[in-house]
């Protein structure tokens, strides 16, 4: 059996039917549309649901494009979140991926928060084909570097194969991506630098 053909593209009001269609009525997870590192807990708590699909559609109606949508077949199979590192707050909160410098700015800098794979796509290396293509993206649109907040599952005790949506460590490395920090065993700070 041949690879598929994994066609990458950024989502925008046109292609929202598409973004629901793949998320599905669970909103890719438990109501989550993919709002989950844009909120606070309390927030997160309260709208999951109809309002983070609501929050999500209004972002990309206002043309946020808060990521990428992969197709296979015409058919929408997978989605990786990338934007400017400021858009996520539970990243810029986060003891895993705070700026340990107070000072040090995050501007320039992306961030890719999460992948959802429908179950028919998985294995097919379609989170790697979004990977690629979400730094592409993000320099194409003035970005520095790019972050990923990945599992390492060769750290056993720490991986939990549920939260795979965050990537992992081998799929950012043969990306490009280096480790910068890693504050937590089994959670690297994961960092591609792009050319300028």
């Amino acid at each position: 059996m041949s690879a598929p053909q994994i066609v990458v593209k950024p989502v925008t009001p046109s292609r929202w039917d598409d973004l629901a269609k793949l998320f599905g009525p669970n909103g890719a997870y438990s109501g989550c549309w993919c709002m989950f590192h844009r909120q606070t807990s309390a927030e997160f708590q309260a709208k999951a649901g109809a309002p983070n699909r609501s929050e999500m559609k209004s972002l990309v109606a206002g043309r946020k494009t808060p990521g990428l949508l992969a197709y296979v077949d015409g058919e929408p199979a997978g989605w990786v979140s990338v934007a400017p590192r400021k858009q996520f707050g539970r990243v810029e909160r986060s003891p895993l991926s705070k700026h340990l410098d107070p000072a040090a700015s995050s501007d320039g800098v992306w961030s890719i928060t999460c992948f959802f794979i429908h179950r028919a796509h998985r294995g097919q290396g379609i989170a790697s084909a979004l990977v690629e293509s979400a730094v592409g993206y993000a320099a194409s649109k003035g970005a520095r570097a790019v972050e990923g907040y990945p599992f390492d599952p060769a750290h056993k005790s720490t991986w939990n194969s549920a939260e795979a949506y965050i990537g992992t460590y081998d799929m950012f490395s043969a990306a490009g991506f280096r480790e910068v920090e890693r504050r937590k065993p089994g959670r690297p700070l994961m960092r591609y630098q792009v050319k300028v």
